[in-house]
């Protein structure tokens, strides 16, 4: 293995998560690739348990082209990507899964794109030549369907936005990186969607491979992910699109606690003020939760914080609804005119407390 002292051209990208059994022939299969380009790779691991630091740091004692950013209380291989391209200065860089399933074959072709004038070189599958491997019939309908909805935030035509194999010039990347959303896992469309004209752009036909080591990552997450980085896109320059989620949490919170309301006093018979105490309790406990699995899923609470959370959630929910009282209390007249103003300039008030005092406090970045 030939060691190489001058700053790399390329720098490959490669977010990790329990990849261990990965990393030494992932970085053997590149060398072999780039075999007589200057390059180094960037392992961004959002610390993992499975020794997969130690895989990297033993190949890295031999190799200085072997690197690696280590991060706690973060994740998301958009996040990822874009710190491990801030960490290098080379010219082009690109972004790898670190699962083989990934054609490095493929990369110096990605680098001649780039060389003849291209601004992305994309690893598709979606264009002749291209496949997608063993995917079954659900996976392969929801990446379509993923797919059909990236092109509502693009302005070019892209077969597969969705792909996490692709090279971007340096000057490219830095044009997009201050819009970035910068959420789960598909940068590419992010990027894309992010820079202020329309990229060149040439997409290579690779076939996705099989994993062989490890599991996964796929879940919910990923689809809740998804959804946020094309309503960021859509509307995040006019609203917070967490802000959204909140206030969509807050509008099925009052539908519930109506309902509870109805089911309390029709059919157990509390009197009313019993009954709205026990309605207003289920709609804190119920917009907690959502909150928590979807508006902040990055930031989930669990076991003992999940219990202090609520407890917190609940006490500036309270300090929301009188603030709301108050408020709607001072607009309305004495004969009782306005109160549809009134009453909707609280419910705002009262919405944005809830949400801003929540993030800092209840869902704090840890």
């Amino acid at each position: 293995m030939t060691i190489v002292s001058q700053t790399p051209v390329l720098c490959v990208v490669v977010p990790v998560l329990n990849e261990h059994d990965n990393v030494a022939p992932l970085i053997a299969a590149m060398d072999a690739a780039l075999a007589g380009i200057v390059w180094e790779v960037m392992f961004v691991d959002d610390d993992s348990r499975d020794g997969t630091r130690n895989a990297i740091a033993a190949v890295a004692a031999n190799d200085p082209r072997v690197r690696m950013i280590h991060r706690i209380g973060r994740r998301g291989l958009a996040s990822a990507f874009v710190e491990g391209a801030q960490a290098s200065f080379a010219p082009y860089v690109a972004a790898m899964d670190g699962d083989l399933q990934h054609d490095e074959t493929l990369l110096p072709k990605m680098l001649a794109a780039l060389h003849d004038g291209a601004d992305i070189a994309i690893g598709s599958r979606y264009v002749a030549g291209g496949g997608i491997g063993d995917w079954d019939a659900t996976r392969a309908g929801m990446s379509d369907l993923a797919t059909r909805l990236g092109q509502i935030v693009l302005r070019t035509k892209v077969a597969d936005p969705m792909s996490g194999f692709f090279m971007i010039r340096r000057e490219t990347f830095n044009a997009s990186v201050r819009q970035l959303s910068a959420i789960g896992f598909k940068i590419l469309l992010d990027i894309i969607a992010s820079l202020p004209r329309p990229p060149r752009i040439v997409e290579l036909p690779f076939r996705f491979r099989t994993r062989q080591s490890g599991e996964s990552k796929l879940d919910a997450g990923v689809l809740r992910d998804y959804a946020l980085l094309l309503a960021d896109k859509l509307v995040g320059h006019i609203v917070p699109v967490r802000f959204l989620m909140f206030a969509s949490v807050g509008v099925l919170g009052i539908a519930a606690h109506m309902i509870v309301l109805l089911m309390a006093l029709k059919l157990v018979r509390l009197d009313f003020e019993t009954a709205q105490g026990v309605a207003t309790l289920a709609a804190i406990i119920g917009n907690f939760v959502l909150n928590n699995a979807f508006t902040f899923g990055d930031r989930r609470l669990r076991g003992w914080s999940f219990v202090r959370g609520l407890v917190t959630f609940g006490l500036i929910c309270g300090v929301g609804a009188a603030a709301n009282l108050s408020v709607a209390a001072v607009m309305v007249n004495d004969d009782g005119r306005g109160w549809a103003l009134a009453g909707l300039v609280g419910a705002v008030m009262s919405l944005v407390w809830n949400y801003a005092v929540s993030s800092v406090i209840t869902w704090r970045r840890r």
